[in-house]
């Protein structure tokens, strides 16, 4: 497979949950995070596209599953925001089970990555992500977004204690540091993307 473009990516279809989604086929990796830890920032940085994933200035917009195509049999898939206050308990529920519908039933997905804002790593729904991917036998990249908001030293404390506090999970977890402002850490998500993508039947 060797390296994808990823600025060819291009938007396919939104589903509210996995019966409404395209042929279970293929590679797909996942994007999922708190609703304000940069997700839509990162995708759009790692797609070289302003406008890919919409950012909005009301996190938790994104309902849907949103299924992108990098080249054909390999997707990348925007996971609803999860854990902003602001939504009625009820649709939290139904986002929640549609999350982890996906996770656990989705034969082609092979990869998530999940976004955490650096200066507030392994939330409750953070931590409740990681093992259910490590229950699926998922392989899992932790990206520690907005890290240009501390100093270098600041950053590899944060990082160290993340790396420690997943030992517990013992599943195949990668954890990088991430900026989409300085676009630092986009060489490492690409590379670990190749990889999974190059996981094709």
């Amino acid at each position: 497979m060797g390296q994808l473009n990823y600025a060819k990516t291009y938007f396919v279809t939104s589903a509210p949950d996995i019966n409404h989604l395209p042929e279970d086929s293929g590679v797909e990796i996942a994007f999922a995070g708190r609703s304000n830890a940069g997700k839509s920032s990162a995708l759009n940085t790692l797609t070289n596209q302003k406008s890919l994933a919409r950012t909005s200035k009301t996190p938790g917009r994104t309902q849907l599953i949103n299924l992108f195509e990098v080249e054909p049999n390999c997707r990348l898939v925007d996971l609803p925001g999860y854990g902003y206050a602001q939504v009625p308990e009820t649709v939290k529920i139904k986002w929640q089970q549609a999350l982890g519908e996906y996770l656990q039933k989705r034969e082609s997905l092979k990869g998530l990555v999940i976004l955490m804002d650096i200066r507030h790593p392994l939330k409750d729904l953070d931590q409740q992500m990681i093992a259910w991917a490590v229950e699926s036998n998922l392989s899992v990249m932790l990206l520690l977004t907005k890290c240009d908001k501390l100093a270098s030293g600041a950053q590899k404390r944060q990082l160290n204690m993340v790396q420690e506090a997943i030992l517990p999970f013992q599943g195949d977890i990668t954890v990088t540091t991430f900026s989409s402002l300085k676009r630092s850490g986009l060489e490492q998500l690409k590379q670990k993307l190749n990889e999974w993508f190059s996981q094709q039947d």
